[in-house]
């Protein structure tokens, strides 16, 4: 973030993943978060989604998540980082959107972008070569949509109204060209937490792309950047590694397969692989103060995937990002929720 710039904001991402096949405990284990990350004064929560389960979970829709969310929390803006735009309809989309949004008044932040999984868009019925193609369009038509314009049909127009989308429309790319084109359709920056196929360090991959999007941002508004980061900060580095380090190296190896990293790598460089920032909160603190992209940021988007922590340890997790981390960076929480209550012994939430 620059000294002259806006406000850091702070958020927090979740693929809503666990570990036993249990939806029904990851669904209301990802909704807890979001209500105590409320009320620790995180700014955004985030979803992604994924139509191929992850292992343990996995979010498909996740609008309807938002919507519970919304219904829980009170101050928490929420969002998307992504829907995977080439496989929805827009107007349809749009809708829910402007559903969501008005329910929980008017805090909604949409993310969006093309997906990665060939077997998704089969499961879809379109062609992934199209990928760029698709995603362009839909969100051209998704912003129509959104500002209240005709879309579909002479006459036709999303309801309910939407609120003023201006502002909250997010893209993430994985290219300097991605950035250039989210800059120039004054779209918001998501940067991903790793940076696939390059040997470089993943900040030094990104800050080109940031440098980019901002040399050819010519909006009247500020940009923004939301820098996803793996952030797990525990006792001390043998404490949080004995609750991430075992997931990170199969996500590393898994990853592998696919070209997307090297093979054979061991635990110490899918790590570093994943830019991942672990350990007593000090020693975090002191590894983002070197991280590269972090200065032009506007949004920090803390997230522990590709680990799937224990609940208990990822509710701790969110304390301390919010309470000793973040702080240290300069965040400062604009506002504290009424502590959430838990429910009587034996009711679900």
């Amino acid at each position: 973030m620059t000294q002259d710039g806006p406000r850091l904001r702070l958020g927090f991402l979740t693929h809503v993943q666990g570990r036993d096949g249990d939806f029904a405990r990851t669904y209301r284990n990802a909704q807890e978060l979001f209500t105590v990350a409320d009320e620790l004064g995180f700014d955004i929560g985030w979803v992604a989604q994924h139509h191929v389960p992850l292992g343990g979970g996995g979010l498909s829709s996740p609008w309807m998540f938002l919507a519970h969310a919304a219904a829980r929390t009170t101050r928490i803006r929420l969002g998307t980082a992504i829907t995977v735009l080439p496989l929805e309809n827009p107007v349809r989309l749009a809708e829910d959107i402007a559903t969501v949004d008005i329910l929980s008044g008017g805090r909604v932040e949409v993310g969006v972008g093309s997906g990665s999984s060939d077997l998704e868009y089969a499961a879809f019925g379109q062609d992934p070569s199209r990928r760029r193609e698709l995603t362009s369009l839909h969100l051209d038509i998704l912003r129509d949509a959104l500002a209240h314009r005709e879309v579909g049909a002479p006459g036709f127009r999303v309801q309910p109204e939407p609120g003023d989308f201006t502002d909250r429309v997010w893209q993430g790319v994985f290219s300097a060209p991605g950035a250039v084109y989210a800059a120039e359709h004054g779209s918001n920056l998501l940067l991903n937490r790793a940076a696939y196929g390059y040997d470089a360090p993943t900040d030094e991959v990104q800050r080109p792309w940031a440098d980019a999007y901002l040399g050819a941002w010519d909006q009247p508004r500020r940009p923004r950047i939301g820098l996803s980061r793996f952030v797990f900060p525990a006792r001390d580095r043998r404490t949080a590694l004995r609750h991430i380090g075992d997931d990170v190296h199969r996500a590393a190896l898994r990853m592998a397969e696919h070209g997307a990293f090297p093979k054979d790598l061991d635990a110490d460089d899918a790590l570093r692989r994943f830019h991942c920032f672990y350990g007593h909160p000090e020693e975090i603190v002191a590894a983002l103060g070197q991280e590269k992209v972090l200065p032009v940021a506007t949004d920090l988007i803390t997230q522990f995937n590709p680990a799937v922590p224990d609940h208990d340890a990822a509710l701790r997790a969110l304390e301390l990002i919010a309470t000793q981390v973040a702080p240290a960076l300069g965040w400062t929480p604009a506002h504290r929720a009424e502590p959430h209550t838990p429910a009587p012994a034996g009711v679900r939430t």
